[in-house]
This record gives structure tokens, C-alpha cells and sequence, in this order.
């Protein structure tokens, strides 16, 4: 009795040191999945970068807005896509206004800003600043017969549906200007380059003479004064969006956020190989991968960091499940950029989002309780297939 008790103990250490090793293995093929996707990310921005530098020097003379440095931002760049081979690359381009134009940001409170913004333009005088140089006139104080014979129209005349930056004429703008400034980026004869259809941003296909094809999405924001937070175009939850409307975007301080983390967690840190697992699973369902990218931002800034070590991958999954399920429950889960005390010191917010009230991503949960059964049916048919892809797949 004794030999066949110790033979079957032998038996489930030997199978539990089996699933282990499949467990660390599994998240060593994830990782290796995003470092794939990183540096196609990076050859993305690259050229991109050099796309918009070759738009800035076509419109150094124009009324348009004027096109900064891309940041990348969303999934891709943080390695944690849910489909390697039709993974988006999503970049925010940063407008500034160009001579003789002021951008206003207008917003509401913080429960309406997050999808209820406008970019008010205005006009300002240029009389008796540099940028009178070479044969401006300045729209304020010159006549309108003279600005229309000598000079191309404001950005309100072209852009702007009344007052306000229009989001659709400024993406259509900006998909009809980047096929021309193709042509002046270098490598672009490896890569044959296609818009396609997109109302509020400019999606890209660009395919490389190997046949690889990279999807690239960048939206258009202002920065809301020197915040990590910008007015975006991306699109609202809202129904019908109206076309000078926009959402309040997080993603830049969410690409610093992470950023920062990198530089703190173990160096074969599992966070991003749970958060690229648990992503794949959440397409088609109402969990979205920005809820559980919030879960994740908070357990990072709550848990001990060694404790996210490639060793602990199943662990950290089943914490991440753990507090999913929890918020559920409870129907809450605070915005992680609102109100939050541990939010690290390098990401700059807006006063109005420091001490703002927290502000509750599920709280349509509260009001919705059909929802909230759906939602707790998906979590737990989540869990199911995350077992199985862990415990059952050899």
C-alpha cells in the first residue's frame, strides 16, 4: 500500500512538474509573439515618422494644422495584441495649430469629457509677430478681398464646421494627403501603401514585396495643455457621434504608464504575456480589452512587482480573473486615471482628473442587469477556455 501511495505520488509530482513546464513554455511563446509584434510596431513608427516629416515640409507654408511626431500607442506597442497576424498598430498624431490659429479645448465635466469634447479654433492677430515673415496677412485686420485674392483660406474656411475642428473633413484631409507624401519616404518602394475607408482616423495597408502586411491606424488629438492626455478622434461608445465631437484619450499616459512599469518589473515580467492571453479570449465579448487593461494597470500598482515573474504566469492569471470577477460583482471598477493616489509621479494630468471623483467604468452595469449576467456569463466561460489552454493542451 505504502509502494503504490509513493509510485502515484511520484506520478502527480512528475505531471504537476510537466504542466509547469508547459506553463512557463506557454508564456515564453507568448512573449516571443509579442517581441515579434514589437518590432514590427517599430518599423511602423519609422515609417511613419518619416510619412510625417514629409507632410510637414509640403505644408510648412499652408493654413492646415501642423502634424508632430507620432506616439505609439494601444495594444501593439505594448506587445499584448490579440491576433499576431492582423494586428493594428495605432498611433496619435499630435496637431498644433497652424500661423495665425489658436486651438481652444473645450470639455465637460469628467463623466462627459471622456466622450463629449470639442477643438474650438480661433483666429489670432499675427500683426507684429514673427510670423509675419514672408507674404502673410494677418486674418484679423487685413480685408477679406485681400486675404482672398493673396492668401489660401484659414483653417476655419477649410476644416471646420462653425467654430469647431471637424473630425471627418480633417481625417478625409489627412487620407488624401498622405498618398502623395508617400512617394517622398525612403523604403517606401518596399512597400505598396493603401487607405482604407475610415471617418474619424487614417487606416493604412501597407504591403511589404515579401507579401507581410502591416496595419496601421493613427488618429488625429491635441494635447490638453502639457498633460499626458489628449483630445482624440477616436471614435465614442456613443450611437451617432456628431463630426466635432470627440473622446477624451488616455492612451498616451497609458503607453507611459507601462513604459515605466517595464523599467520596475522583473526582466522576464509575465504582465504583458497575460494581458496578450486573456486579450485573445475577450474578442466578440463585452469584457473589453481596455477593462481588463485597467485591471491590470491597478494589480501593478498594488501588488508586489517581483511577484509578476515569468515563474508566476499562471498565478498572475488566476489574481487578474480573481479581481475581474470581484468588480463584477460589485459592478465597479475606477477609471485608473481619475483620482487615483497611485498613479506614478511622471504622468502628468489635468487638475480637472486629479481631483475629480472616481469615476466607475461598469457603472453601466448598475442600471443594465441583463448586462451584467451577460457579462459575468462571458467572465466565466473566460476562465473555462484559459484553464483548458493552460492545463489540458499538451
Amino acid at each position: 500500500m505504502y509502494w503504490w501511495l509513493r509510485k502515484r505520488n511520484c506520478k502527480e509530482d512528475k505531471d504537476a512538474e510537466s504542466q509547469r513546464d508547459f506553463q512557463i513554455y506557454f508564456s515564453k511563446s507568448i512573449q516571443h509573439s509579442g517581441q515579434k509584434l514589437h518590432y514590427e510596431s517599430e518599423v511602423v513608427l519609422w515609417l511613419v515618422d518619416k510619412l510625417l516629416h514629409a507632410s510637414r515640409e509640403q505644408l510648412s507654408k499652408s493654413f492646415f494644422p501642423v502634424l508632430e511626431q507620432a506616439i505609439g500607442v494601444d495594444s501593439t506597442f505594448e506587445s499584448q495584441s490579440p491576433h499576431e497576424d492582423d494586428a493594428v498598430c495605432s498611433l496619435l498624431v499630435p496637431l498644433d495649430p497652424p500661423r495665425g490659429h489658436a486651438f481652444h479645448l473645450e470639455v465637460g465635466t469628467v463623466g462627459q469629457m471622456l466622450a463629449d469634447s470639442c477643438i474650438r479654433v480661433e483666429l489670432v492677430c499675427t500683426c507684429k509677430t514673427e510670423e509675419t515673415v514672408g507674404d502673410m496677412l494677418c486674418f484679423l485686420h487685413h480685408p477679406e478681398e485681400a486675404l482672398r485674392k493673396n492668401q489660401k483660406p484659414s483653417l476655419l474656411h477649410t476644416l471646420c464646421t462653425g467654430s469647431y475642428l471637424d473630425v471627418q473633413q480633417t481625417a478625409l484631409w489627412f487620407q488624401d494627403f498622405v498618398t502623395p507624401a508617400w512617394e517622398f519616404v525612403p523604403q517606401s518602394h518596399h512597400y505598396r501603401m493603401k487607405v482604407l475607408p475610415s471617418s474619424r482616423s487614417c487606416k493604412l495597408q501597407l504591403t511589404h514585396v515579401s507579401g507581410r502586411t502591416l496595419l496601421v491606424e493613427m488618429m488625429l488629438g491635441v494635447q490638453q495643455g502639457d498633460s499626458d492626455i489628449f483630445v482624440s478622434s477616436q471614435a465614442t461608445e456613443a450611437v451617432c457621434t456628431p463630426r466635432t465631437t470627440r473622446a477624451l484619450s488616455f492612451s498616451v499616459a497609458e503607453a507611459e504608464f507601462f513604459w515605466l512599469m517595464a523599467k520596475q518589473v522583473p526582466s522576464d515580467s509575465c504582465h504583458l504575456s497575460c494581458l496578450q492571453l486573456c486579450t485573445h479570449f475577450l474578442v466578440g465579448t463585452a469584457l473589453s480589452s481596455h477593462i481588463l487593461g485597467t485591471v491590470v494597470m491597478h494589480l501593478l500598482t498594488t501588488m508586489p512587482l517581483a511577484g509578476w515573474h515569468r515563474s508566476c504566469f499562471p498565478e498572475q492569471l488566476d489574481e487578474i480573473m480573481w479581481y475581474l470577477d470581484l468588480c463584477l460583482e460589485k459592478r465597479c471598477l475606477d477609471h485608473f486615471f481619475v483620482d487615483n493616489d497611485d498613479l506614478c509621479e511622471e504622468i502628468t494630468l489635468p487638475q480637472a482628473l486629479q481631483r475629480a471623483v472616481p469615476l466607475n467604468l461598469l457603472q453601466h452595469l448598475v442600471y443594465d442587469p441583463a448586462a451584467h449576467k451577460r457579462a459575468m456569463r462571458e467572465l466565466k466561460e473566460l476562465k473555462s477556455l484559459l484553464s483548458i489552454q493552460l492545463f489540458y493542451r499538451h
